[in-house]
């Protein structure tokens, strides 16, 4: 009979309960104890909803207090020296010390970079390994988790990053050196941790090898193949899980790989499943991720059952069926949503309904009756030609789109003389990204207005009051280029979601992001328009506060689209020009209202990138071209600005410039300006601002700190071409590090620009 297993939960909790008692830990609100109670509970109730929903072979190790992979560097004891303080012994706050650069005891230092777990809005700690490392069995709360889940009566089964995917995302730190030559070391911690596990009476782990879907070269197919070797024979059973993406092109290793059984993802892979079934022996388990893992919509079950009933007959006890990849890049339950219309509704299921469809497909397959799924997939069948989500108007506009709408009117180096002279900011121009703290104060505004106890009028002046007090604090520090601070957003995409039609947004659809750091992914069901301005109100309201120009800000077509739950009947460049067509009304009455600097912040612009690299162009192309058209609406003398975080530039500099943003921020201080090599071997032509603060980590960077990063940025771009910046926007910092950190940001510009003004 065909088993239901689950590659992994949401971790944060039905209603956020990780995130606020992270944050209570690190105020100093919570003892240790508390917290770790806390996750105990949570941890009890996801394995309690998914079992309750049928799922019979639980995840154990899909729990994390910051990010999974950061938990791994803990258990093979990876940490940095420098973040141990002295002490051998890893623990909670040893952990937030590396997130975060600190912790409720012991001092600050550096915090370890972050980045995206690959094509996801997930980020991870990027693990710092030597030439030199040792490894060795670190931090047991795996094994506690475990035991956990077998006194409350679950079978489980413990999910681990692959040793080989673990070592390809890691980082060098100091000299560059082979990381496949530290394999050997890390198996032997590998081999300890399937040992202990057996001694649980573990039947089946889990390792995770994602960097099966990339085009990996020789060296990492052969890693693989001998770490599943290695790792075999351990007194467990190995379940072999890859997602993301197709791993058609390693099927001759995949079969020779000595392990119990292999997952694969149907959903964004593997389309041939016939395939899969002749490529395993016999008695593998051939595990079928048919419910997509990264998206909220309801499966059509129906057509999932027409592919895996005959696979089912033949392979029986064999088959396994499972979401596509790990269900962390989903909202937990939507029993919850109770302003979504019925109908909405209808179309949707969250972390939890995922479960209910795989047992309702047990069903069907275990009985050959598909009765009962031919009813649960009528909505999503329905919905396809509904007028509700089809808007002839909206594709008319994006069908006449042409060449030429993707252009400014002249080149940058015209744009650029005509933006200096409206402009005339001076030399290393210092802004912010856009967004400033949001206050309680703030969020407490904003829950009284959408619970109908703010009456609009006095809504919106208690945003302007909160706008007023930015832009005053920013001419206070003495900033060249302001922002309205973005107070009445809650996110930077759902707040466009809420006045985009086609757009619907959740009441608890929360994902994590990382940390504690959850959002709220809007749902794109329909053709996109707008209705009426989205911004302008604000922004005009802050620029008349200041003789300093007030940047407006958008989010991008590739990061709306991006980071919300996409529908799936549309191609995606097809959904990303309607939001595009949508932004460039915006962008075009922001100019027409006065506001000559706009920002549109693409973060999630490499995120959208199949994970191939020889699938990269096609997307890149339409990608920038999407922007561009957002973006080409405007005169000459109006300045483009874009953001871009957490993003490798590296094999993608071209389309970088492609985007032909007069402006580009990018996050650098992390990686100490690391980022900015993609830069030595490509002449990037217009201006540039990379971040000299991770704001990230509450730490204050010192005015030394800054202008070394702002010298080596200097070393690769121009000095008349940079600005200065933080990394991201300000919104999660609290106004005390803020003004301070701000404050040293334009201090260590206006040294510069002394000694530069001295040296000429």
């Amino acid at each position: 009979m065909v088993t239901i297993h689950n590659l992994g939960f949401p971790r944060i909790g039905k209603k956020r309960e990780l995130k606020f008692a992270l944050e209570n830990y690190w105020a100093g609100k919570i003892s240790r104890t508390e917290l770790v109670e806390k996750g105990r509970a949570i941890r009890a109730e996801n394995w309690a909803l998914q079992a309750e929903q049928g799922v019979e072979l639980l995840p154990v190790g899909d729990f994390a207090w910051y990010d999974h992979v950061l938990t791994t560097s803990m258990l093979v004891g990876a940490i940095p020296e420098r973040h141990h303080q002295g002490c051998d012994d890893a623990n909670l706050d040893t952990l937030f010390r590396v997130a975060r650069g600190r912790a409720p005891t012991g001092c600050t230092c550096a915090a370890s970079e972050m980045t995206k777990w690959f094509n996801t809005n997930y980020h991870y700690i990027v693990p710092e390994l030597n030439i030199n490392q040792a490894f060795k069995l670190g931090w047991l709360e795996l094994f506690e988790q475990v035991n956990e889940a077998q006194q409350l009566g679950y079978k489980v089964k413990p999910v681990l990053i692959g040793p080989v995917t673990y070592l390809y995302l890691a980082k060098c730190a100091g000299e560059e050196f082979n990381k496949l030559t530290l394999l050997d070391s890390l198996l032997n911690v590998y081999q300890q941790i399937l040992a202990k596990l057996a001694e649980q009476n573990i039947e089946w782990v889990q390792i995770d090898e994602p960097i099966l879907a990339l085009e990996i070269d020789d060296s990492y197919r052969a890693a693989l193949n001998t770490s599943l070797s290695k790792l075999s024979g351990q007194g467990v059973k190995i379940l072999l899980a890859s997602y993301f993406g197709s791993v058609a092109n390693y099927y001759q290793d995949i079969a020779s790989y000595p392990v119990e059984g292999i997952h694969f993802d149907c959903v964004t892979g593997e389309s041939d499943i016939e395939k899969l079934d002749v490529l395993l022996r016999d008695e593998q388990i051939l595990s079928l991720g048919v419910i997509n893992g990264r998206n909220v919509w309801r499966a059509d079950l129906e057509a999932i059952y027409q592919q895996v009933s005959t696979i089912a007959k033949k392979r029986g006890d064999c088959l396994w069926i499972a979401p596509s990849c790990s269900l962390l890049h989903t909202p937990v339950d939507l029993e919850q949503e109770e302003k979504l219309d019925s109908e909405m509704r209808s179309w949707l299921a969250f972390a939890r309904q995922k479960g209910t469809e795989l047992s309702l497909l047990k069903k069907a397959l275990s009985t050959d009756d598909s009765t009962a799924i031919a009813d649960y997939s009528a909505p999503i069948k329905a919905r396809k030609n509904s007028p509700r989500v089809n808007s002839l108007d909206v594709q008319a506009r994006v069908a006449k789109l042409a060449e030429t709408d993707g252009q400014r009117n002249n080149p940058f180096p015209i744009r650029n003389l005509k933006q200096a002279s409206v402009l005339q900011l001076p030399l290393l121009p210092t802004t912010t990204i856009g967004s400033f703290p949001q206050t309680q104060s703030i969020r407490a505004a904003r829950r009284a207005f959408k619970a109908g106890e703010l009456e609009e009028a006095t809504y919106h002046a208690k945003m302007k009051a909160e706008i007023r007090d930015a832009v005053l604090a920013q001419e206070a520090l003495g900033l060249d280029v302001l922002v309205h601070g973005e107070a009445e957003r809650n996110d930077m995409v759902e707040y466009f979601g809420e006045l985009l039609d086609g757009f619907a947004c959740t009441q608890l659809g929360w994902v994590q992001s990382y940390g504690s750091r959850c959002v709220k992914p809007p749902i794109i069901w329909g053709d996109v328009t707008r209705s009426r301005p989205m911004t302008i109100e604000w922004t005009v309201f802050a620029q008349s506060l200041t003789k300093k120009k007030i940047k407006g800000m958008l989010t991008g077509p590739i990061t709306l689209l991006f980071w919300s739950f996409i529908r799936e009947d549309v191609d995606k460049h097809v959904i990303a020009n309607q939001i595009a067509l949508t932004l460039r009304d915006e962008v075009v009455d922001l100019q027409n209202a006065g506001i000559e600097i706009i920002q549109i912040d693409e973060p999630a612009f490499r995120e959208g990138m199949p994970l191939k690299a020889s699938q990269w162009s096609s997307y890149l192309d339409w990608a920038a071209y999407t922007f561009r058209v957002s973006a080409s609406g405007v005169k000459d003398e109006t300045q483009i600005h874009t953001h871009m975080c957490y993003s490798e530039f590296n094999g993608i500099i071209e389309a970088i410039a492609d985007l032909d943003a007069d402006v580009i921020t990018i996050e650098t201080s992390r990686s100490n300006m690391a980022l900015l090599g993609a830069f030595e071997s490509f002449d990037y032509p217009n201006q540039i601002g990379p971040g000299v603060y991770d704001i990230h980590t509450p730490n204050v960077p010192d005015i030394r700190w800054i202008k070394g990063l702002i010298h080596k940025a200097a070393e690769k771009i121009p000095v008349t071409r940079l600005w200065v910046n933080p990394d991201c926007g300000l919104k999660t910092r609290g106004w005390e590090e803020t003004r301070a950190a701000l404050d040293n940001m334009v201090k260590a510009t206006k040294e510069l620009r002394a000694e530069l003004s001295r040296s000429d």
